[in-house]
């Protein structure tokens, strides 16, 4: 893979973090502390508990604009593979905060994004170690 092809896919993976945890502490912050929006339900009975929501979205955030912000490399690659497996993995393991905030369509892009991410970035990696390889 070539670094401008890499360094496009992680300005790309920037952008949806940004954005994706933007929208998330909005929605974070409205239900914990307002008791509106679709987590509202969610906190309720626990607003505390919007703390986990609102770390995850916080570092997704502040990844995403360090990631915008980097000078390529290819070590990039496997950070972001780490971060999206860990993110998308939790969607799943919490699938039934999406059921219960009745924002299902919300799950399924976010989550689809988080492994589209990792495969494209372990594809980024296969392609820069190959790139890297000493020819026989």
């Amino acid at each position: 893979m070539s670094p401008a092809f890499g360094n496009l896919l992680i300005r790309v993976n920037a952008g949806f973090l940004m954005l994706a945890s933007a929208g998330g502490l909005a929605t974070d912050i409205a239900g914990s502390f307002f008791g509106v929006g679709a987590e509202a339900t969610l906190l309720a009975n626990a607003p505390g508990t919007g703390i986990g929501f609102i770390e995850a979205h916080g570092l997704a955030l502040i990844i995403g604009v360090t990631m915008w912000r980097v000078a390529y490399s290819r070590n990039w690659h496997a950070l972001l593979t780490a971060v999206h497996l860990l993110l998308g993995t939790a969607n799943l393991l919490f699938w039934q905060f999406f059921i219960a905030a009745d924002v299902l369509a919300v799950g399924y892009v976010t989550t689809a994004a988080h492994f589209l991410f990792v495969v494209a970035h372990l594809a980024a990696l296969a392609g820069a170690a190959r790139l890297a390889a000493p020819s026989r």
